[in-house]
C-alpha cells in the first residue's frame, strides 16, 4: 500500500503535527460531479460490510466523462455518466436484489440501462480502455487459490474482462487467458493501444504483467532493489523504497518511483542515530530492452513542525499518482488541511504545485483516480453520502501552456 493510502484509510485522523510550507501554491478548484446515497438499491453504494475483515477496497475510474465504481462491499460495479445516472450495473445476485430495470431472468426493461449478472467475490481495482472494454480485479474463492512455486507465494486474484456490450470475455492470469492467478494486484492500467498492464506486489519487489489487446502475455517485469540504479558511489550506505510503478500510455515504458534514505549521523557523538530521507528519483524503464533511462529528481514536499517558536522543517516524499498521455507526472502529499498536488512536465522544466482542500476529520474514505488525459477524480465517503468530485487539471495545464 502507498504512503498516501496508509494515511487515508485511517478513519477519523488525529491532528497533524506538521503545518505545510506551501504558501506559494494556490488552491485547485474542486467540482462536485454527483453524489451517491448509501444503501442496497442499484443506484446506491455500500462501503461498510461488517461481515468482512480488512480495508475498504472500493475503487473508482474515469474515462471520457464516464465513471466506473467497483463497489466490493456490495458486490457490484457501476457505470455512471457525469450526471450520476446509472447506465450499466454489473452485480452479484447473491449480494444484490434484481435491479428495477431488469426482469428476474436478466432481460432488460429499460433500453437506456443494462443489468449484467456476475458472481463477484471481492473486487478491488477497475479500469476501462478506449473501446469501452471493462477490466475488474477480483479475488478468487479460497478453494480456487493456488501456490505459485516460482514466486513462493499464494496467488488469488484475476482480472475479469467484459466487452463494450457487457459480454464476459473470461479472465486473465499471469500467463494470459485462464492463467495462474496473480499475486496481490496493486493497480491495473490500459495503454492507448488497449494493452493491459497489471502491477502486483510480491516479496521480491513489484512484478508487472503486460498483455496485448487480445489478452496474451507480452512481458513480465520483476523490479528488484538490486537491479534498480543507484545515485550513490560504490560503498556508500543507503536505503531505498520502491513506490508506485506506472506504465506510459503511448510507449512500452514503466515509470518507477524510488525514495532513498541515508544514515542519520548525530553531530555530537558522530554515531548513527537512525536514517533520514535523502531524495526521490523517478526512473523510466524500457520493458522491451530492460534499460533504465536517466532519472528525474522529484523535489520533496516541505512541512514545518508545529509550534509557535519552531523553525524545524521536514522533507517528505510525494506519493506518485501517475502520468498523463501528454507526458505530465502527478504526485501528491497529505497536508493538515488536505493535499498538495505536484505536476511535472516530462522534461522536468515545468513544475506546478496546487493545494487541494479536504476535511480529513469528517471524511471516512478516499479513492483517487488519474485519467489518461490528466483529470484527477475522487470518491469521497462522508457520514451522509458519497461525493464524486474532480479537478480539471488537464484544463489548468493547457491554460498555463498557452500563456
Amino acid at each position: 500500500m502507498s504512503k498516501l493510502g496508509r494515511i487515508l484509510l485511517a478513519a477519523g485522523l488525529p491532528a497533524m503535527f506538521f503545518s505545510s510550507c506551501t504558501g506559494s501554491s494556490t488552491a485547485l478548484d474542486e467540482q462536485q460531479v454527483f453524489t451517491l446515497e448509501y444503501g442496497s438499491f442499484e443506484d446506491e453504494i455500500n462501503l461498510f460490510d461488517y461481515t468482512k475483515v480488512g480495508n475498504i477496497t472500493t475503487s473508482i475510474a474515469m474515462r471520457d466523462g464516464f465513471f466506473y465504481i467497483a463497489n466490493s462491499e456490495s458486490g457490484k460495479v457501476m457505470e455512471l455518466n457525469s450526471y450520476g445516472d446509472l447506465l450499466t450495473l454489473y452485480y452479484s445476485e447473491d449480494m444484490n436484489p434484481v435491479p428495477s430495470f431488469a426482469t428476474e431472468n436478466g432481460e432488460e426493461l429499460n433500453a437506456t440501462r443494462r443489468a449484467i449478472s456476475y458472481p463477484f467475490n471481492n473486487t478491488s481495482d477497475v479500469t476501462i480502455d478506449s473501446k469501452k472494454n471493462l477490466y475488474i480485479v477480483d479475488k478468487l474463492p479460497v478453494e480456487r487459490q493456488e501456490f505459485d512455486e516460482e514466486i513462493g507465494e499464494y496467488v488469488n486474484q484475476v482480472v475479469l474482462r467484459f466487452d463494450a456490450d457487457g459480454n464476459f470475455l473470461g479472465y486473465l492470469g499471469q500467463q494470459g487467458p485462464g492463467g495462474t492467478p496473480f499475486p496481490l494486484v496493486k493497480k491495473i492500467y490500459v495503454t492507448n493501444d488497449c494493452e493491459l498492464v497489471v502491477v502486483c506486489i510480491t516479496g521480491d519487489g513489484p512484478r508487472v504483467y503486460w498483455f496485448a489487446e487480445n489478452g496474451y502475455m507480452l512481458f513480465t517485469v520483476l523490479i528488484e532493489k538490486k537491479n534498480v540504479p543507484s545515485p550513490y558511489e560504490e560503498g556508500d550506505e543507503f536505503y531505498m523504497e520502491i513506490g508506485n510503478v506506472v506504465p506510459d500510455y503511448s510507449s512500452r515504458k514503466l515509470y518507477i518511483n524510488v525514495d532513498y534514505s541515508v544514515p542519520d549521523i548525530d553531530e555530537s557523538s558522530k554515531m548513527q542515530s537512525g536514517i533520514k530521507y535523502d531524495r526521490t528519483l523517478l526512473y523510466a524503464l524500457n520493458v522491451e530492452s530492460g534499460l533504465y533511462g536517466k532519472p528525474l529528481e522529484i523535489l520533496p514536499h516541505v512541512e514545518q513542525a508545529a509550534g509557535e517558536f519552531s523553525d524545524t522543517k521536514y522533507n517528505i516524499p510525494y506519493d506518485f499518482l501517475g502520468v498523463s498521455d501528454s507526458g505530465w507526472y502527478f504526485f501528491m502529499a497529505v497536508t493538515d488541511d488536505g493535499f498538495e498536488l505536484q505536476m511535472i512536465q516530462n522534461n522536468g522544466q515545468i513544475v506546478l504545485n496546487r493545494r487541494i482542500k479536504a476535511d480529513h476529520r469528517n471524511t471516512l474514505f478516499y479513492s483517487f483516480n488519474l485519467s489518461n488525459t490528466g483529470v484527477l477524480s475522487e470518491l469521497e465517503a462522508k457520514s451522509d453520502k458519497v461525493y464524486i468530485v474532480w479537478w480539471r487539471t488537464d484544463s489548468l495545464i493547457q491554460s498555463i501552456l498557452k500563456r
